[in-house]
């Protein structure tokens, strides 16, 4: 969902910073996201490509963003002309002078001249900062375009000669947010808690998993956001199926219920798993696991500051729960050993978190030089340790079959440490059976 509470300066200082990044003489081609169809004559709902919307703000399909240093006008964009019959039919345009006068373009035109005018934009520039390999079709139309320009060598052009994968530049500074993008971040997290909150007060045996998918979609909707990815909803042995979405099956008395859904707002995601008993009250074997990967994600937060490693809040919960799991019996040996041996990852297969920004696994990389990157302010990460016992686990007793927790939380790092952007959703056991009225 795009709704427009970026401001548009934010996006124009993004430009002047890749302008100033990149260069003179060099071009940046940025193409809007493809229609996709599902099926016949029906398209999936347009969703921008996050590139593309973090530097023009531009919401529409067929756009093309052009950014050339030094030239006379340094954002050009390419979109789609106005059409009153195409707009009785889907929607309004922004057109080229939408596109200038709303969207900060230096200058637009129709994306149908884009063939006629692209070649000429890259004569005499030495670099292009284009993402190859993303959209196929456009990668086809830009060779093409710069072997017309090739083809004027003995005119005494000069046709670029270096490509440069853009994300080098963009996604680097995509990784650490603006105050502009921590406020939209933040509404994300409080929409998508409210969501979260909404389901604990709805779920009771019986219900349907789709039931409480809809209240969580509803409570996204209400707000003026969508989904930042499809739900999970899994209760009982669903749970224990990492990227459930199915969400067609009744909540039983005595599971446990995992829900991992959260909201976008004007192109920023949350991300949020919550897991609590389908009857507000925990059993004695849930406790327990819960306690652990709650002490899990408490260690890996705690690592989520300034000059910390991204791996160390893995360590941390990997260490947390190994022990734990030593304690209670479900794994055997030494800890260190089992840590060295990932003896852990029977019961915990994924790492303890990711990039968290316009994607839901957003980008930046993760190491730097050969070593894991340290944490700096601005860059957001999300926490989510979890247990995962599913029916039938091999000389794992039966009174821990079918129980899976993730708890997972927003973490952006600060000056001084850490703050949780998803905290208004309760997650000690004591909360949630207070909040459940299971307590």
């Amino acid at each position: 969902m795009f709704a427009k509470i970026i401001p548009p300066q934010e996006f124009a200082w993004r430009r002047q910073v890749l302008l100033e990044r990149i260069g003179e003489g060099a071009i940046a081609l940025v193409p809007a996201a493809p229609q996709a169809p599902r099926n016949r004559d029906v398209h999936y709902p347009f969703r921008q490509d996050s590139d593309f919307y973090y530097l023009t703000g531009f919401p529409e399909p067929e756009a093309v963003a052009v950014l050339a240093p030094g030239n006379e006008q340094e954002f050009l964009l390419f979109c789609r002309e106005r059409d009153p019959l195409m707009e009785t039919w889907h929607g309004r345009r922004a057109g080229p002078q939408g596109a200038v006068e709303r969207y900060g373009a230096d200058h637009a035109q129709p994306v149908g001249e884009i063939d006629k005018r692209l070649p000429e934009l890259l004569e005499n520039r030495q670099r292009v900062y284009y993402s190859i390999g993303y959209n196929p079709a456009f990668d086809r139309r830009v060779m093409d375009w710069l072997n017309q320009v090739r083809a004027k060598s003995r005119s005494g052009v000069r046709a670029p000669v270096e490509f440069i994968a853009l994300e080098h530049v963009l996604h680097e500074m995509r990784l650490r947010k603006s105050a502009a993008e921590l406020a939209v971040m933040r509404e994300a997290g409080r929409v998508s808690a409210e969501a979260h909150v909404r389901a604990m007060q709805t779920c009771k045996p019986g219900v349907m998993e789709h039931e409480l998918e809809a209240e969580i979609l509803y409570t996204f909707m209400r707000h003026g956001a969508g989904w930042a990815y499809p739900s999970i909803v899994g209760g009982g042995a669903n749970a224990c199926i990492l990227h459930y979405t199915e969400n067609n099956a009744p909540l039983l008395d005595g599971d446990l219920l995992l829900i991992d859904a959260a909201a976008e707002m004007d192109g920023y995601a949350a991300d949020i798993t919550r897991t609590f008993p389908v009857t507000g009250r925990f059993s004695p074997e849930q406790r327990m696991l819960y306690g652990l990967v709650l002490a899990a994600q408490q260690a890996a937060i705690a690592q989520v500051r300034p000059g910390k490693r991204w791996n160390d809040m893995h360590d941390a919960a990997v260490r947390t729960l190994t022990e734990g799991l030593v304690e209670l019996g479900l794994l055997i040996g030494e800890v260190d050993k089992l840590i060295e041996e990932e003896g852990y990852k029977r019961f915990y297969m994924h790492r303890t978190g990711h990039w968290l920004g316009m994607d839901v696994h957003d980008v930046g990389d993760y190491k730097v030089g050969g070593d894991w990157r340290a944490f700096e302010p601005g860059m957001v990460t999300t926490v989510e340790p979890g247990l995962y016992i599913p029916f039938g686990s091999e000389g794992v007793a039966e009174r821990w079959w079918n129980i899976a927790v993730r708890i997972e939380d927003d973490v952006l790092v600060t000056e001084s440490g850490h703050e949780i952007l998803s905290a208004a959703v309760p997650k000690t056991v004591d909360a949630i059976e207070a909040l459940m009225g299971g307590g």
